[in-house]
């Protein structure tokens, strides 16, 4: 997390050097002025025409029943768009670009689908919302696997599910639930 706030804070300084040894030496201060502040409005509308279409798309998908999980993704990406078009520099308003249009915000979408989104899913849920079960026993049971016929680390019988009760499944205890429909009254 801190590489990438570290890269956040580098982006400006480098936009910042970029300005101050091409642009301005070739352009001239008030062009250069002028351009960055003239990228920064056509960007920020931009942003908020796509956030409005975005958000239209989210209230249609939500409107069917279906999760609008891509296109919470864009607005995430529109508002860290805004930020960058806010940021005065031309590096930033080129990054702010390439989030702000939607077929280069595409490829980042996916990617921050893969890199970002479900590698905090999948650790926030232990893996079950990606699909990747874990059998014999519990993710990071320090006393290994528990259930019927589990055995522990020594070889003997599992002693249990980690809660520090020190008891184990014992298959002969177990009663059935018999639930029939015929209890209706």
């Amino acid at each position: 997390m801190l590489r990438v706030i570290g890269l956040l804070l580098l982006i400006p300084l480098f936009d910042i050097v970029l300005l101050v040894t091409v642009a301005i030496p070739f352009l001239g201060s008030l062009v250069t002025v002028a351009l960055v502040v003239l990228t920064a409005l056509v960007g920020m509308l931009l942003v908020r025409a796509e956030g409005r279409a975005t958000l239209r798309k989210i209230q249609q998908r939500l409107a069917v029943g279906e999760l609008p999980t891509d296109e919470l993704i864009d607005g995430g990406l529109l508002i860290a768009a805004g930020a960058f078009f806010l940021t005065p520099g031309l590096v930033t308003d080129f990054v702010g670009l390439l989030l702000a249009v939607p077929f280069t915000r595409y490829p980042v979408r996916a990617a921050t689908r893969r890199w970002v989104v479900r590698p905090y899913i999948d650790a926030k849920t232990s893996g079950f919302a990606s699909g990747q079960v874990y059998v014999g026993g519990f993710p990071n049971d320090e006393n290994g696997p528990a259930g019927p016929g589990a055995t522990g680390p020594d070889g003997g019988p599992s002693s249990g599910s980690g809660s520090g009760s020190g008891t184990s499944f014992d298959p002969t205890e177990a009663t059935d639930v018999d639930f029939d429909d015929s209890d209706e009254n």
